[in-house]
């Protein structure tokens, strides 16, 4: 870790892409949790790895593929300290979407029986209900809807005990929401579903960028995430689950590498994290979320969040008094303000904001349930990330107040 105090100028000099301009503006990127831009190191790992060590990894005797192999098991250690975790517990997946997939088809399907029960939180990402969906469907297990207080937007634990029960099997939740910015109470949730006899899903996408998370002392069984959102590049993620877990999960995939011994007569399976990554992995993507974690160790952590968190608070100060605009779950101290504006569509504020240079999402964010459950159809989302500055606030408010008059 560093020890050099936080300063947003020498971070954005490490990220090319926010020098460029968006209708004739300069950008001002202000949808992190979407995806986060990359830093140059980033950029630099997949070049550097194309360019002069590009080999498959666990197959061959040469020394390009005797590297690739090295650097990309560095890069799962590398994973497996940043989440204080063992490393035969960390999995090479596509993104967050693909892990919790994986948990579904390969422990859900093969432990829940017919009425077994899953409760999954109202605020989640599509990534993670649909999933579940799909395998209670398979099983005949249920799926049960954890409600959210519509005026906080957060759970009450006092909920989870009524939820509870004998059947209960499986709990999916989201550290923190990605319309709302709420960080859930993972670690007195886990700790209530384990004396239940039941395990938990952390999908964690949007928490490993703004906290340090520790697998360990969170007791998880499962905890996803996807390189995108930390600062790497898309089409590589991580499923954590507890080795004793993996253990007696089937494969998903079937294929090269994930096997030690394959006749007619039948196959021996490896052991995982092998068992789980059929095929030829993204070697230059895992390299690269490795390059990520690393950079990000040298960012004064705490700096960045009060950093974050200031910006947060001129946003707030500087559209309270725009007329109609209602925001959507206020968090303070988080690092998104989700809004929405009486009488005029999200859609066209996005809009034009982006003819200004200001980059923001708008729709139901892969939240439908959320919106369902706060009356609403969509909503605005600003994402802040370390990256960006007072000044890219002060011009996203002026545009907001822009497009409201012209609106």
């Amino acid at each position: 870790m560093t020890n050099r105090p936080f300063d947003v100028d020498t971070i954005r000099r490490d990220f090319p892409s926010l020098d460029q301009h968006i209708h004739s503006k300069p950008l001002v990127y202000l949808d992190s949790a979407a995806t986060s831009q990359k830093p140059r190191a980033v950029i630099e790992s997949i070049s550097q790895y194309y360019s002069g060590a590009n080999a498959n990894v666990h197959r061959g005797s040469h020394s390009l593929t005797a590297s690739a192999t090295n650097r990309f098991e560095a890069a799962r250690q590398t994973v497996a300290d940043f989440l204080n975790a063992p490393v035969e517990g960390i999995v090479w997946t596509r993104g967050a979407t693909e892990a919790l997939n994986l948990i579904a088809q390969t422990y859900a399907r093969q432990k829940l029986q017919p009425g077994d029960e899953i409760i999954v939180t109202e605020m989640e990402h599509h990534a993670n209900i649909v999933p579940w969906q799909i395998v209670a469907e398979q099983t005949g297990a249920n799926v049960v809807k954890w409600p959210i207080n519509p005026q906080t937007c957060q759970l009450e634990l006092a909920e989870l005990d009524n939820l509870l029960t004998s059947r209960t099997r499986m709990l999916c939740i989201a550290h923190i929401s990605n319309v709302t910015g709420t960080r859930n109470p993972v670690e007195a949730v886990i700790e209530k579903a384990h004396m239940a006899g039941a395990i938990v899903v952390v999908d964690g996408a949007q928490a490993v960028v703004h906290e340090n998370v520790d697998v360990t002392s969170m007791n998880a069984d499962f905890y996803v995430f996807s390189g995108h959102k930390l600062f790497a590049p898309a089409g590589i993620g991580v499923l954590y689950g507890r080795p004793s877990l993996l253990k007696t999960m089937p494969p998903w995939h079937g294929g090269g590498k994930m096997v030690e011994k394959v006749s007619f007569s039948g196959t021996q399976y490896a052991e995982s994290p092998a068992k789980f990554e059929a095929g030829t992995p993204n070697v230059a993507g895992a390299i690269a979320l490795g390059e990520a974690i690393h950079w990000l160790a040298n960012i004064d952590h705490k700096g960045a969040e009060a950093h974050i968190a200031a910006l947060q608070n001129q946003l707030l100060e500087g559209i309270q008094n725009i007329e109609d605009l209602r925001i959507v779950g206020l968090q303070h101290g988080a690092s998104i303000v989700a809004f929405i504006i009486d009488g005029v569509h999200h859609s066209d504020i996005a809009t034009l904001l982006d003819q200004q240079g200001i980059a923001v999402r708008s729709g139901h964010h892969c939240a439908h349930p959320l919106m369902d459950a706060l009356s609403i159809n969509g909503c605005v989302r600003i994402s802040i990330a370390l990256y960006n500055t007072e000044g890219d606030i002060s011009r996203c408010v002026a545009a907001i107040q822009k497009a409201c008059d012209l609106l």
